[in-house]
């Protein structure tokens, strides 16, 4: 099928774990462990979907994503995935009804031996097909169908929509447990006022996509920036800098902390929340400014070598 392109090797009799997996958070994770446990050494398969089935039927309302989908086919292959399949979501496939998709799609064309979905799990036309009917049809075509349980953690659900109202509130570190990893955006450093470096903070400013990056709420944060083979703790800041004149833009920056020299400009770079430090506030001048970016630095580098 031209809409499948396959990252990893080609596998035939696997069993195959299915969902978006934006973030690829616990929840996620719980699904591919469980094809895992049950594909008899057959190899597990992750087949995902880009783009996201919101942003092809109402873009103005589809949700922020919380990993590239670069970032999605890495982490699924570095928690089990033994290959990752990328189902290109279209006007012909979302129209394929729930039965078309079991026996083109997973009987004809994957020809699995066993198939693992979330419990709120659907598919097909208008997602008419269900779990119970995932079920019958392997029933049917001789294929098994489990259904992995909504995981928790505290009183609530982990879900991808959880962890995006976290992250805009700025609870970087609630999002962390739930990814079980830090919240990353990435993009390409790009040229900025250049500010930063006048004063002796010189920062990374990230230019992104706002369809892939899901950004926290303005703040002081504490984290890291990763350019090329480098890792390095970091101050970073998302905002608007209010404390200097004239408009500008939401910006995310990261100072290296310790570092100066480094000329990132036109570099991939990947930043990684840790802890959110405090709020965006506007001082009455330079050094109350300096003092605290002193204080913020401080605390960042603390945090990021526990």
């Amino acid at each position: 099928m031209n809409r499948m392109q396959w990252r990893g090797k080609q596998i035939v009799g696997a069993t195959v774990a299915i969902g978006i997996f934006d973030g690829v958070h616990l929840g996620h994770q719980a699904i591919i462990a469980k094809a895992k446990e049950v594909s008899n050494g057959q190899g597990v398969i992750a087949l995902t979907f880009d783009p996201h089935p919101m942003q092809f039927f109402a873009p103005e309302k589809a949700p922020t994503m919380l990993v590239s989908l670069e970032r999605r086919v890495e982490l699924l292959r570095s928690y089990g995935a033994d290959a990752v399949i990328v189902c290109e979501f279209d006007r012909e496939f979302a129209a394929k009804s729930p039965e078309d998709f079991v026996s083109e799609v997973l009987i004809d064309y994957l020809k699995i031996s066993g198939v693992v979905v979330g419990q709120n799990f659907s598919y097909g036309h208008k997602a008419a097909g269900r779990v119970a009917d995932l079920i019958s049809a392997g029933e049917k075509f001789g294929f098994a169908a489990q259904e992995v349980a909504l995981q928790s953690n505290g009183d609530e659900v982990v879900s991808s929509t959880r962890i995006r109202k976290a992250i805009a509130q700025g609870d970087v570190e609630l999002a962390a447990k739930l990814l079980t990893r830090p919240h990353r955006m990435e993009g390409i450093v790009i040229h900025g006022e250049k500010r930063g470096r006048e004063i002796g903070y010189p920062t990374a400013n990230l230019g992104y996509s706002a369809s892939t990056n899901t950004v926290p709420s303005d703040g002081i944060y504490a984290g890291w920036l990763e350019v090329e083979n480098d890792r390095w703790p970091a101050a970073i800041s998302i905002g608007t800098n209010p404390t200097f004149e004239g408009r500008r833009s939401r910006q995310v920056e990261a100072y290296a902390l310790d570092q100066s020299g480094l000329d990132l400009y036109d570099k991939n770079a990947k930043i990684d929340f840790g802890w959110r430090l405090r709020e965006t506030v506007k001082f009455d001048g330079l050094e109350p400014l300096l003092d605290q970016m002193k204080i913020d630095c401080d605390q960042a580098r603390k945090l990021t070598q526990i």
